[in-house]
């Protein structure tokens, strides 16, 4: 079984990754040195504390603890009569490059690229083998100088989740540095746990007649009231300057920052209570939840096992005692590109200050026009009206509706009820209901208060084999015996989600919609879990070449940041509902919401700049390659892959709440249902995680975690 500590923010002793990130608004504001008195402050009151440079930059490796460039050599001056602790060095360098530039240009001079994911490793890698109770991480210039063309230390950040020590230089023009600076780091959802102000070596910037001392002052005094004005209750400390960095000016920085670093400090548990605060944590949140809270498909009773999360970032969940999980599931399918994705957070705070909503009677905004055209781009030609709504079930009864008023608009007042394959699902709200499965869903307690639909076979040719047409009879019998009831026939393209992670043959596809066009009744494609590449193809649709009149798409529409939907249809749909004045009577309350659209825009965006198709292929040969094992494990009747969706069906339901408690332990998160373990991983999910995700599928089949 793969180590389930591996890269994650907990120790093999169950501790999990403390510290603080020590960051700068600029380049030489003073980082290096507060980061040194923190760390004689720390020491001298009894913290196994380490400074730790991920990156440093301008000194030879051989030349760390020699040269007067070494971040590594100015943290050992610094606690210069202080008693040292065995075994525990005052620094650690990770990274070491000759050139004095940016981490990104001297790495690349020696032919390396860094990046965040491996920063982080490194990190970890380095907390599992030392001593040290807490890290003191320095920055290398601002938060965003370059790692790589993509990434930038603000970045890591993120992923590390560390509190940020900010260290802004005061002089004339640093408080708008410094500001932005926090701004940044809160919107990053860090939070801060101090600020130190440096003044500089000439405060006046050059300028001959300022007040230096008012200017101090009053950037101190700015500084303090817009941190009250955010709810930042922290310490903010004004540092002097010290004309000899020797034992005394250590010692007198040192105190000055004793208020901050007692608040960093106070974030560590005391001895002795390493793991237990972090997990009464967790316990206490479990518990307001079970007080309060109803989850999916659970009891209010009875509770399902919980597991409170702290943070996400790329395809990684973060649980509120430290311990990662490799996430796939996507949440539900929907964040395609993994968590936090900068383009994403940056176009929901650029909406969030211009229009976060508005309502969309009688008014528009540009990102819900922007990507009601984005989305006309991209689905199945002959689509031309985009309706949005709240989620994917509101996305199927605006379908539904439309279908509806459709066929009322022109005359065809006998065509009220739906033909559909058994097995599908299409959302949980009463239209949405009637439509899904009425024996093998989750619907049948409704069923006396559903509208009755009709219901074919499921499509029994399955992808990978040779098409039979057969397997259109009963759709056929059907729409011959009832066609003129039908208003419109909705099924799932390709795969049958939630009903059974069914991939049926793209000629079912095209032959149904011949049927469809006979019987001149609607089609309606429901692609909440297939759309934006899922599949392979942007819609399952593309599979088969067949334009549906009514596309229904959600899901991964915005990333999995917001819940957004959208029901997309022909222009003959639209015309006909809307001739002689008609108008389409539906018109949710937070319909087109601004911030939802602008992220759902970037998104796509990421989408149509990205190489999603390599990475779905990519998912899909790892997918192929580590569930194969598990085809003739015992109790498994099938396994199937298409696209980023792998699936190992069983011959008997499995235990849920048992099999969630063991991936949980192995370092992923899947969530089974009925006779299926299934996966749907984000996009950016890396080969040696797969890879984790199908060993704890074969390892929890064959310890038999599915049986208990």
């Amino acid at each position: 079984m793969t180590n389930s500590t591996e890269h994650s923010s907990l120790r093999p002793d169950g501790k999990p990754l403390l510290g603080v990130f020590v960051a700068g608004s600029g380049t030489d504001v003073g980082k290096t040195v507060c980061t040194g008195a923190l760390l004689r402050e720390l020491r001298q009151a009894g913290f196994a504390v380490q400074a730790v440079k991920p990156v440093q930059t301008g000194v030879l490796a051989a030349e760390i603890a020699s040269s007067p460039l070494s971040d590594a050599r100015v943290y050992g001056k610094a606690l210069e009569g202080v008693e040292s602790l065995v075994g525990l060095p005052a620094a650690a360098v990770l990274h070491c490059f000759g050139l004095p530039a940016s981490p990104h240009l001297a790495a690349a001079k020696e032919g390396k690229r860094l990046d965040c994911q491996n920063l982080r490793k490194d990190i970890l890698a380095h907390w599992n083998v030392v001593s040290a109770k807490a890290f003191l991480l320095e920055g290398a210039g601002g938060l965003h100088v370059p790692l790589n063309e993509d990434e930038d230390m603000l970045d890591l950040m993120s992923m590390l989740g560390l509190p940020v020590f900010l260290v802004g230089g005061n002089y004339l023009g640093g408080l708008n540095h410094i500001l932005l600076s926090v701004e940044a780091i809160l919107h990053r959802g860090l939070s801060l746990a101090g600020i130190a102000l440096v003044p500089a070596s000439d405060p006046a910037m050059g300028c001959p007649g300022v007040d230096v001392a008012g200017l101090l002052t009053d950037n101190a005094h700015i500084l303090q009231k817009k941190l009250e004005r955010l709810g930042c209750a922290i310490p903010l400390v004004e540092i002097s300057r010290v004309e000899k960095l020797d034992q005394a000016g250590w010692e007198k920085l040192a105190c000055q920052l004793r208020p901050a670093a007692k608040r960093i400090a106070s974030n560590w548990p005391t001895a002795g209570q390493e793991s237990s605060e972090q997990l009464s944590e967790e316990e206490s949140l479990v518990q307001r939840d079970r007080s309060s809270v109803w989850h999916p498909y659970a009891s209010a009773t009875n509770f399902p096992p919980l597991n409170a999360v702290k943070r996400t970032f790329s395809n990684r969940i973060v649980l509120a005692d430290g311990k990662e999980l490799v996430d796939g599931m996507s949440s539900w399918w929907a964040a395609i590109h993994g968590y936090n994705h900068p383009r994403l957070l940056d176009a929901l705070h650029a909406q969030a200050g211009r229009m976060p909503h508005v309502m969309f009677g009688g008014l528009t905004h540009e990102p819900a026009v922007a990507l009601a055209e984005k989305l006309l781009d991209i689905v199945p030609e002959g689509l031309e009206r985009v309706f949005f709504a709240d989620s994917g079930s509101v996305a199927v009864e605006v379908a539904l509706k439309m279908a509806l008023q459709y066929q009322q608009s022109r005359g065809e007042t006998q065509r009220t009820r739906f033909l559909t394959p058994r097995r599908g699902y299409h959302g949980d709200t009463i239209g949405a209901m009637s439509v899904c499965d009425p024996v093998t869903g989750m619907h049948s307690l409704f069923s006396a208060m559903l509208p009755e639909q009709l219901f074919m076979e499921r499509p029994s040719c399955r992808f990978d084999q040779p098409f039979d047409p057969a397997c259109l009879n009963d759709a056929r019998q059907i729409l011959a015996m009832h066609g003129k009831e039908i208003a419109a026939v909705i099924l799932e393209p390709i795969v049958q989600g939630a009903g059974g992670m069914w991939f049926y043959h793209p000629e079912y596809l095209r032959g149904l919609a011949q049927l469809c066009r006979e019987a001149d009744t609607l089609l309606i494609f429901d692609e909440i879990a297939t759309g934006f590449g899922r599949t392979g193809k942007m819609f399952a649709a593309e599979w088969a070449d067949v334009r549906p009149d009514i596309l229904c798409c959600g899901k991964a529409l915005t990333g999995g940041m917001l819940t957004l939907s959208a029901t997309i249809c022909s222009g003959h749909v639209a015309s006909g509902i809307c001739q002689d004045g008609g108008v389409f009577m539906h018109g949710p309350t937070f319909m087109a919401n601004a911030l939802a659209c602008a992220v759902a825009r970037a998104s796509l965006d990421v989408l149509a700049s990205g190489d999603w198709q390599q990475q779905v292929n990519s998912l899909e040969s790892a997918l192929r390659e580590g569930l194969a094992p598990c085809q003739n494990l015992p109790g498994v009747a099938d396994v199937r892959v298409l696209g980023a969706i792998g699936v190992v069906e069983m011959l008997e339901p499995v235990n849920t709440h048992s099999l969630q408690k063991f991936f949980v332990k192995q370092g992923v998160w899947l969530r089974p249902f009925n006779r299926l373990i299934y996966l749907m991983p984000p996009y950016v999910t890396p080969k040696e995680d797969m890879l984790r995700l199908c060993t704890a599928i074969e390892g929890a089949l064959r310890q038999g975690a599915h049986l208990s």
